[in-house]
């Protein structure tokens, strides 16, 4: 984005305000910018930062969704790599009005253009994002359940296996072989109780059973 441009020197300076915990100036600068923008990109960037400033979740929604129109307006590359944290966000805001449904829709959405978003720290946040939203959105399944297990208990070292390909599973095929690897060294090192143990073998098997 082109640091001179007014809309996104406004946002800067909301995103300022924002950090120091002056949300009521935060929310002044986004509004200018949206007052300002002249074309639908302008309006999609203001829109975005307008929306983490909402007194509802219906109000947060609709600047989401005022956001997303408006990225599909614009259509070019300039907001290709926008796609993914826009329904991150849209899920958000359906997850909190307690649209599960819905919200998971979007957060496949999302995981459909992580590789619009280029490599670094802000993707590898979004990818995160992501499937904290698959999995806070979908019927809890075995695997869920015996990670809980693990953090209940504090066991580490099976934790940090297992943990990073389970946190970024997006639901690939590469996702998915990342954390069938990492279940099976677990599993392998025998590390967890009998019955942990068994239940760990039957998520495998479960996996692979997709996978085939």
């Amino acid at each position: 984005m082109d640091p001179d441009d007014p809309v996104v020197r406004l946002c800067v300076q909301g995103m300022a305000a924002e950090a120091e915990g002056r949300d009521g100036d935060a929310h002044a600068r986004f509004r200018e910018a949206w007052d300002a923008a002249a074309d639908d990109y302008g309006k999609c960037v203001a829109a975005h930062y307008l929306a983490r400033h909402q007194p509802t979740p219906a109000e947060t929604l609709r600047w989401n969704q005022e956001c997303l129109d408006r990225a599909d307006a614009v259509g070019d590359d300039r907001v290709r790599g926008f796609y993914a944290s826009l329904h991150v966000n849209m899920g958000s805001a359906y997850r909190a009005l307690g649209d599960a449904d819905r919200a998971h829709e979007h957060y496949v959405r999302a995981a459909a253009h992580i590789g619009d978003v280029p490599p670094g720290g802000y993707a590898d946040w979004t990818r995160f994002g992501i499937a904290d939203g698959l999995r806070t959105t979908r019927t809890s399944g075995t695997l869920a359940a015996l990670v809980e297990r693990l953090c209940a208990r504090g066991e580490l070292r099976a934790l940090g296996v297992v943990l990073p390909p389970y946190l970024g599973d997006l639901g690939t095929e590469e996702d998915r072989e990342r954390l069938v690897t990492a279940l099976r060294m677990v599993h392998a090192a025998r590390w967890l109780p009998d019955g942990e143990q068994d239940a760990l073998g039957a998520v495998i098997a479960e996996l692979l059973k997709v996978s085939g």
